[in-house]
């Protein structure tokens, strides 16, 4: 929106959800709450607003309101790039411009690093771009025998938002919404069934692995099954599988992780952009410069292993034994390294010991939300002189940097990394040294 505009109906054109009884009420945005509703005095929080709007909303005597229009737009307002905002529940903040809304992650992340009284350097942040998302997952309701309904949790609901554009997709994710209707329109023979894509991007073409399909009764029928790979087949994509199950597969799905090709696994974990990949990685690589031993923790397929092998030895430990044999698998496809050995451990009962660290010069740890607790406790126990953390929750690394922090460690650098873009969401690279 350009500035001065004072009149916008709130946006989305399907299905919202049931507006709260009450009187219509003027309020006046003060800021931007952690989950991206706009915060009013009271507190109030209405979604899609920012911070100066004034607005007309509805409540039921608490806090939560729907908007019902924008009285006095902030300059900062932008039109939403998606016909599908305001229903769907995947983006918030599609309506605020580059610079405040990326101002209001790095405020939010150094907010959260203050309850830990931490204070560091906040690097300038990396921003993924729309249409660069090759990981996303889709909830598939019954609609006909040619077609599934296909998207997202509507905002603050269980119904789904058919969708038929994702501006934060690739564009091969996006092109293969029809077709991915299609694959799913065979998966309702029980009706429990709630099946979920999870949809993954490749070298090789579209990975898709399928949860939610009710298996008490037997699971798919063999006749489900053969429509299944005949409509993967129909569409070309790389594999199929259900619950990691193989159920279609033409070619082995591989992505690049640096200088090795690596076959992925149903279901692994890759980041969410190729491009924040290779951001983060290129900084963890610039942060461990030097070292001629380093631990990788958390490591998953080798998003940043092999990039460190680059650099020294590397010793690679990940829960996912699958995840640890398409690393080990791919050492073959790259030459020249230091090094790699790798093993499946659960790094929560049986973290990696001070004592194993004794010869490792820095060591890299990226666990899922939960953070790591028990590991970086044995991180803080060693003689480590440098420790590079990855997270996507701020809270728990900032509980685990307080835990290196009391150790003797220095939190010394951030980069906080936003590849869920248009959520409240925000990744980060921390770098701590003795």
């Amino acid at each position: 929106m350009k500035p001065g505009a004072r009149r916008h109906r709130s946006q989305g054109r399907q299905s919202r959800p049931p507006r709260p009884a009450g009187p219509p009420v003027e309020l006046l945005i003060e800021a931007v709450g952690g989950e991206g509703d706009g915060v009013a005095a009271g507190p109030a929080f209405v979604p899609f607003t920012l911070p100066g709007e004034r607005v007309r909303a509805v409540g039921s005597g608490n806090e939560r309101h729907e908007l019902i229009e924008v009285l006095e737009a902030s300059p900062d307002r932008v039109s939403a790039a998606c016909p599908h905002f305001g229903t769907c529940g995947g983006c918030a903040l599609q309506h605020w411009a580059r610079e405040p809304y990326l101002a209001w992650k790095v405020e939010r992340l150094a907010g959260t690093l203050a309850r830990q009284q931490i204070e560091t350097e906040i690097l300038a942040p990396f921003l993924a771009s729309p249409q660069t998302r090759r990981r996303v997952a889709l909830h598939a309701r019954r609609g006909n025998q040619q077609s599934a309904r296909l998207g997202y949790k509507a905002r603050r609901s269980w119904d789904l938002v058919d969708i038929a554009v994702c501006p934060i997709s690739d564009p091969a994710i996006q092109a293969a919404i029809p077709a991915m209707k299609r694959l799913a329109a065979p998966l309702f023979e029980h009706p429990k069934s709630a099946p979920t894509l999870h949809v993954t991007l490749t070298a090789s073409g579209l990975d898709i692995d399928i949860s939610g399909v009710e298996r008490k009764s037997g699971g798919l029928s063999a006749d489900a099954r053969v429509q299944l790979a005949e409509r993967a087949a129909e569409a070309d994509f790389a594999r199929v599988t259900l619950d990691g199950e193989v159920a279609y597969q033409a070619r082995l799905p591989q992505v690049r992780l640096g200088p090795a090709i690596v076959a992925v696994p149903p279901g692994a974990f890759l980041q969410a952009t190729p491009q924040a990949e290779a951001a983060m990685a290129d900084f963890v690589a610039q942060e461990a410069a030097g070292a001629t031993r380093i631990a990788d923790l958390y490591c998953g397929v080798g998003t940043f292993t092999f990039r460190l092998a680059q650099i020294g030895q590397v010793h690679a430990a990940d829960f996912a034994p699958d995840a640890i044999r398409a690393l080990s698998g791919a050492l073959a496809s790259a030459p020249g390294l230091h090094g790699v050995t790798a093993e499946a451990r659960d790094l929560v009962r049986r973290p990696v010991l001070a004592e194993e660290l004794k010869k490792t010069e820095v060591a890299v740890f990226d666990p899922p939300r939960a953070g790591a607790a028990e590991q970086t406790a044995e991180l803080a126990r060693s003689s480590l002189a440098r420790v590079i953390g990855v997270s996507c929750s701020p809270a728990t690394f900032a509980r685990d940097a307080r835990t290196l922090i009391d150790a003797g460690f220095s939190l010394e650098r951030i980069l906080p990394v936003d590849q869920f873009l248009w959520s409240p969401h925000i990744e980060l690279v921390g770098v701590f040294t003795r």
